[in-house]
């Protein structure tokens, strides 16, 4: 099997489960792109783009891409650094006057890109994350520079995030290029790409081509509509907008032997992981980048987060590969949908592959019972049980093996039915009527399978009701379990 053909069964469940995740965590809409051999691989959305105005999302439709911006800023800077218009050592009070000898002005570009600043998070204030008031102007971003205080803990100490960082960066840019943030990253950025559909900041021109955000599930039984709001003076932390077609495309540009923005050298640097952002060894932060491990993968990219938008891209160096996937919700799970692609990937390259042949895809499908849902999927050549309602697709799989009518379970947890049999029913035309998976239980093709509106336990006839003990304190019927002729061998089934 070759490379392609592993990509396009990936694919192919990706977006099944993709879809399946939407409808299981409620999520309004779900827009999602892949870039892989050099082209656009896989697009598409699912859900709304506003559930008052019943719009479906389509590929087209735009989001708030919040943080994601940091990138295209750490971009712009590595280009004037090449061009030797900036340089990394630079304190940023040589560029932004207002605030040269202050605390801040007194950081480096390459600390502040890093995040290695110690720059207050958002500064004293920080309600117009809740649209309570506008985004700071640059005046009002320059009057928190200025704060001693907001040099809340001495440079290079530890990682910590700061959107009032990157506003200053954005100001930085705009020193050295003698133009507006928003015209030199659109110049610089996005028309070198070609990129219609990027952009530094919210277009009041195409408010409908932007989807509806919305509040999350914790709140109330619905969701609540959130307005859309530009981000002013903070646009280099948290402006840009656009849709996972040509985020994935500027992404693109970030893999190596591709020097549309940058040399390979730039991007090496952008990319190293300098910082952990908390505890565990990974995720860690470069210069304007997150870099992350997915098995043995190492990813870069960033995520963003807007009121009612939660968004994601990570992009595979080695392989050339780039995901990005954007939601229209403030607890959208775009992490962890992004990392189920690689996590699939993954298990589709695990091991040598075998020729695919038509006797495995006979047992394909999405199934239920009363307990879940379970997909077999044909990856890589083999058949694998997988649990679709799982944050991680690749966690607690079992591998199968087809022998006549049955599938046997060959590799899976210690509590499932490791070396049992799912025994198939098809219909005349081969498609899967039922089957009785490995623990017994009678399952149905996903599209048949109901439930009725009170789950009832059946009543027991008098005939195969056990004789009850007469002993006092006998346990009660339904806690009873068969002896087995009295040899004491308990037989339960395994938890589920």
């Amino acid at each position: 099997m070759s490379d392609a053909e592993s990509l396009h069964e990936v694919l192919e469940y990706y977006s099944s489960w993709l879809e399946f995740n939407r409808d299981f965590l409620r999520v309004p809409g779900i827009q999602v792109a892949v870039y892989a051999e050099g082209a656009i691989a896989f697009s598409a959305a699912y859900g709304s783009a506003d559930v008052e105005n019943d719009v479906p999302l389509t590929e087209q439709h735009l989001f708030q891409l919040a943080s994601h911006s940091k990138t295209f800023t750490a971009t712009a800077v590595m280009q004037l650094v090449e061009q030797g218009r900036l340089r990394l050592d630079d304190e940023v009070g040589q560029h932004v006057t207002e605030i040269a000898g202050t605390p801040v002005g007194k950081r480096t570009l390459r600390d502040v890109l890093a995040h290695a600043g110690g720059v207050t998070r958002d500064g004293p204030d920080g309600d117009f994350w809740q649209l309570t008031r506008p985004f700071p102007d640059r005046d009002s971003l320059l009057e928190v520079l200025r704060q001693d205080a907001s040099a809340v803990m001495p440079e290079n100490e530890q990682f910590k995030y700061s959107n009032i960082a990157y506003g200053a960066v954005g100001l930085v840019i705009e020193s050295a290029t003698g133009t507006s943030y928003h015209d030199h990253v659109r110049t610089a950025i996005v028309e070198k790409l070609g990129l219609s559909n990027l952009a530094p900041e919210l277009d009041p021109g195409r408010r409908a081509d932007y989807v509806t955000g919305y509040t999350g599930l914790w709140y109330a039984p619905r969701r609540v509509p959130i307005d859309l709001a530009d981000t002013g003076a903070l646009a280099s932390a948290a402006g840009f907008c656009g849709n996972a077609r040509d985020l994935v495309t500027y992404f693109s540009a970030h893999l190596p032997g591709d020097e549309r923005l940058l040399t390979d050298k730039s991007k090496r640097e952008m990319r190293h992981p300098l910082w952990q952002l908390g505890q565990d060894e990974w995720p860690r932060y470069g210069i304007g980048m997150q870099v992350d491990k997915v098995g043995e993968r190492q990813l870069l990219g960033h995520g963003g987060g807007y009121p009612g938008h939660v968004t994601s891209t990570w992009a595979d160096a080695d392989a050339g590969i780039v995901v990005a996937v954007l939601t229209n919700a403030s607890d959208g799970p775009s992490h962890q949908l992004a990392g189920g692609f690689y996590k699939l990937r993954d298990l589709a390259q695990s091991k040598e592959r075998p020729e695919p042949t038509a006797e495995l895809s006979r047992f394909t499908g999405r199934y239920a019972n009363l307990w879940g849902v379970r997909d077999i999927v044909q990856l890589g050549g083999r058949l694998y049980g997988i649990v679709p309602t799982s944050a991680d697709p690749s966690a607690g799989i079992t591998r199968l093996e087809p022998d006549g009518d049955t599938l046997k379970v060959v590799e899976g947890p210690g509590l499932g039915a490791y070396g049992e049999y799912h025994r198939f029913t098809f219909d005349a035309d081969g498609k899967v009527e039922s089957y009785r998976d490995a623990g017994g239980l009678l399952t149905l093709p996903f599209d048949r399978f109901t439930l009725p509106e009170r789950v009832t336990a059946p009543a027991r006839s008098a005939q195969s009701a056990p004789a009850r003990s007469a002993t006092a304190g006998a346990r009660p019927d339904h806690l009873r379990r068969s002896t087995g002729s009295g040899r004491g061998g308990s037989r339960g089934r395994s938890p589920r």
